[in-house]
């Protein structure tokens, strides 16, 4: 069987976005790192984390998107969620990510 990649990167007039897909977890969480230092790298005005196909995000997933917003942070890029399904919703709201990052409309 062959896995799914857990991310793709998308650029579009000045932002990036990170699009997650299936789950995140202890497995891809390397990749979801990589993607969003790439996306960093290149210096855009704007990261967009595009949750909507993401089913399942551990304690890893979630330290590796707080690791891409710091980055992002430092190097002045604004950094944004989006389309989080209900249940990860949820999940962001009590572990406080969404105290500290913004989810864009």
């Amino acid at each position: 069987m062959t896995e799914q990649p857990a991310t793709s990167l998308d650029r579009d007039d000045g932002t990036v976005t990170v699009r997650l897909h299936g789950e995140v977890d202890v497995l891809t969480v390397d990749e979801v790192r990589m993607a969003l230092a790439e996306a960093i790298r290149s210096r855009p005005a704007s990261v967009v984390v595009d949750l909507a196909d993401l089913t399942f995000i551990d304690s890893t997933g979630l330290g590796a998107i707080v690791f891409g917003f710091q980055r992002a942070r430092e190097a002045d890029i604004a950094f944004a969620l989006a389309r989080p399904p209900a249940g990860i919703h949820r999940l962001l709201v009590l572990s406080g990510v969404l105290e500290v990052i913004k989810l864009s409309a």
